[in-house]
């Protein structure tokens, strides 16, 4: 049902609003409250903040490859760009969150830390077909596919496995830039 649907995604973007605002440490009165919505609404489409954070893991994942598909899709953009578009995307409503807590998952929300990491290692056909193609255009060099995927899937989970961004004073968009760069310009001057 739609109308179900719709009240879903909304909590979901409530209790996203309500992470950018306090992190891991924010509730469901939080969200209930952004939202002006009752927790028993709130608790009739999500039993816990356990099962609200798997959901917006998803949501958030799922508008991630929805981007990843206009990257594609963007006739305006070389093979390069869309590569690097494609390895950086981060939906523009997203942009704000401060991603850098995410390493406490592990810690209080292992479940949530497991779809986190299944959700980075899954999906991959797009970007491998898009460097594929770079590489048959001859604007990338050949490399193992499969090793760049290893390298990039390591280096965000990382991110979200330890404190790295915290102490390098670096926001999520930013490591991943960083990341990105490193991957395909490589270190040497």
């Amino acid at each position: 049902m739609q109308e179900e649907q719709d009240i879903r995604e909304k909590i979901l973007k409530g209790s996203i609003a309500a992470f950018r605002e306090k992190g891991l440490k924010f509730t469901m009165d939080d969200v209930a409250g952004l939202l002006g919505m009752s927790k028993k609404t709130i608790y009739h489409y999500f039993d816990s903040k356990q099962e609200m954070l798997l959901g917006m893991v998803d949501y958030i994942f799922d508008n991630i490859k929805m981007s990843e598909h206009e990257i594609v899709e963007n006739e305006d953009l070389t093979t390069i760009e869309k590569i690097r578009s494609i390895l950086g995307v981060l939906p523009e409503g997203y942009k704000e969150i401060d991603f850098n807590q995410l390493y406490l998952l592990q810690e209080k929300f292992p479940e949530v830390y497991n779809r986190v990491q299944q959700r980075l290692e899954n999906g991959w056909e797009m970007t491998l077909g898009l460097m594929q193609q770079g590489v048959e255009e001859e604007v990338i060099r050949p490399v193992n596919l499969s090793i760049f995927k290893m390298m990039m899937e390591a280096s965000l989970e990382q991110f979200f496995g330890r404190d790295i961004l915290v102490q390098n004073h670096m926001t999520y968009q930013q490591g991943l830039a960083s990341v990105v760069d490193i991957l395909m310009n490589g270190i040497e001057q």
